[in-house]
């Protein structure tokens, strides 16, 4: 994995992914940094999940940093999606002990397919090596991307992931459910019953092999609601999200 240099703002190249920082409010900060990974089936990059979070968490004291990471539709393919997020950890580490950030905890957070490279991030870090860690020390999966196999896939997302009928063995590599542990940090997971985008069954697959490995997490469902979501919704999950990573 090629490590990030430079400027945690810096342009983005076809070879490494943008990092949009949003500081957080001085009077509210606790220490906690977030990494996003905004949605969008690894075509596109939804704006409402990357700024939207962004702008809120920070609010509430988080810093965050919004990743642009690369995408299928710009003819990239697996494991150019997990090397960014984990590059994306890896600077921000290094950034928090270069500057007066002084991150206690360093999370990582995504909707729909950015939820299935958040989990990824999870479960896979051990894949690379660094002089800081990798693993993020929770993670926020919002209507997640999850099954790869069964009737629950989001095609749309794997085709852009590892491109049209790919080998049993890319599956496997992609394959998030099969990769939990007892390593696998805690988890914030929401998601909603109506939701036909994305099927509720991702979130209840995944918190199903958490709590097989003895790995705590906090699971929302939702009934009323549409895929996509983020912030646009009557619950508060984004509240209960707060909670859940403030608590000590």
């Amino acid at each position: 994995m090629n490590e990030l240099i430079g400027s945690l703002e810096s342009s983005l190249t076809d070879s490494a992914p943008q990092i949009t920082v949003f500081p957080p409010a001085k009077n509210k900060y606790n220490g906690i940094g977030i990494v996003i990974l905004p949605g969008g089936g690894y075509g596109m990059l939804a704006e409402h999940e990357g700024k939207g979070y962004g702008e809120f968490f920070s609010k509430n004291g988080f810093a965050c940093f919004v990743v642009k990471y690369r995408l299928g539709s710009g003819g990239h393919r697996h494991p150019a999606m997990l090397e960014d997020a984990l590059a994306a950890i890896e600077t921000v580490r290094k950034y928090s002990e270069k500057s007066r950030l002084g991150l206690k905890k360093v999370g990582i957070m995504g909707s729909s397919a950015g939820g299935h490279l958040a989990a990824h991030s999870l479960v896979d870090y051990a894949k690379y090596k660094s002089s800081v860690p990798l693993r993020p020390d929770f993670g926020i999966l919002c209507y997640p991307v999850i099954d790869m196999r069964g009737n629950f896939r989001h095609q749309g997302s794997l085709n852009n992931l590892i491109g049209e009928n790919p080998p049993e063995k890319l599956i496997d590599e992609v394959a998030c459910l099969d990769h939990v542990s007892e390593k696998t940090s805690p988890c914030f997971i929401w998601h909603t019953w109506e939701d036909s985008g994305v099927p509720v069954e991702n979130s209840l697959l995944f918190a199903s092999a958490l709590r097989k490995h003895g790995v705590p997490f906090e699971l929302h469902v939702y009934e009323k609601g549409s895929h996509g979501l983020g912030l646009n919704t009557d619950f508060p999950w984004a509240q209960d999200c707060i909670r859940w990573l403030t608590a000590e």
